[in-house]
């Protein structure tokens, strides 16, 4: 813990208790339980503490891993450059871009290094943690949070309802989609807005070719042929290669380029609903690389037109 005149930027922006039920995956994208999660991050008296309780339910054989018998609480250094988590639950750190943190640690009750993205957007939180024991995936838990008391139980329910439902894209009619993104540098400082807009056109009922083009403070655009495997995802060429794997409704993709850049990213399609159809609003985080060094973060909002 420290002591500080006033909460950092991003602390200001995730005050109050945050409630969710996020899914627990399989590192092969197959659906083993729920989360209930209540947690807040509390700056009193110039300490910030983080606060989580709640409990798993489900989880097949990540049952027993996942569960402890006491809630967590863990000191934070408060800063709106690296926020350091100096346990006893959790050991590590994490870097806002905005309303977007990039945070990895270690939590000792769960023995596994988390990779935690939250991006806030108003009274919503879009969460995911990517567990590994070592280089070895474990799991992964993502959902959505909502701070608003009076939602909280529908919003549990929507949480129950779709926390099954799996990441997919249009399979049939040409769609795009596209919004206005932030940006931000590797130093963490805002450099701009960039569009960005996905457009696909179906080959069939597995495969679509996708024109990406960012265009503002970042230039660029690729078109790759998008193949998917039940919850994975091929990009192969033209000029995009890589892969992803879809846990839920969050899609996980790594694309590579020639030109020695790499996007790395979270793709969220927040109103996904069971059924035979596709989503309209997709969160999405991308990390962009420059031969092997970060370069810009993006984030924001993508609608369907």
């Amino acid at each position: 813990m420290s002591t500080a005149v006033e909460p950092s930027a991003w602390q200001q922006r995730i005050a109050g208790e945050w409630v969710g039920r996020p899914s627990l995956f399989d590192a092969h994208g197959t659906w083993r339980g729920f989360e209930d999660i209540r947690r807040s991050s509390v700056f009193h008296d110039g300490v910030t503490t983080y606060y989580m309780d709640g409990g798993i339910q489900g989880g097949g054989e990540l049952a027993g891993r996942f569960a402890l018998a006491a809630p967590f609480a863990f000191g934070v250094r408060d800063s709106d450059a690296d926020r350091l988590y100096t346990g006893p639950d959790f050991f590590g750190s994490g870097q806002p871009y905005g309303s977007f943190v990039d945070a990895h640690y270690y939590g000792p009750g769960w023995q596994v290094s988390l990779n935690t993205w939250n991006q806030t957007i108003d009274d919503t939180q879009v969460y995911s943690s990517v567990l590994r024991q070592g280089p070895a995936m474990v799991g992964v838990f993502n959902g959505l949070y909502t701070r608003v008391p009076e939602l909280v139980d529908d919003h549990l329910e929507h949480e129950t309802r779709c926390g099954t439902v799996t990441f997919i894209l249009p399979s049939k009619d040409p769609s795009v989609y596209s919004g206005e993104c932030e940006v931000w540098g590797a130093d963490q400082r805002p450099a701009g807005t960039v569009r960005v807009d996905l457009a696909i056109d179906p080959v069939n009922l597995l495969s679509a070719t996708h024109t990406v083009t960012w265009s503002g403070a970042i230039d660029y655009s690729y078109r790759t042929v998008a193949r998917r495997d039940g919850a994975r995802l091929f990009y192969e060429g033209p000029d995009g290669w890589g892969n992803a794997t879809a846990y839920g409704r969050a899609n996980y993709p790594l694309v590579h380029f020639t030109d020695g850049k790499r996007i790395q990213g979270r793709e969220f399609i927040m109103d996904a609903e069971p059924g035979m159809g596709a989503g309209t609003r997709i969160a999405v985080v991308y990390q962009l690389f420059e031969h092997n060094r970060l370069a810009t973060v993006v984030h924001g909002i993508l609608d369907r037109s």
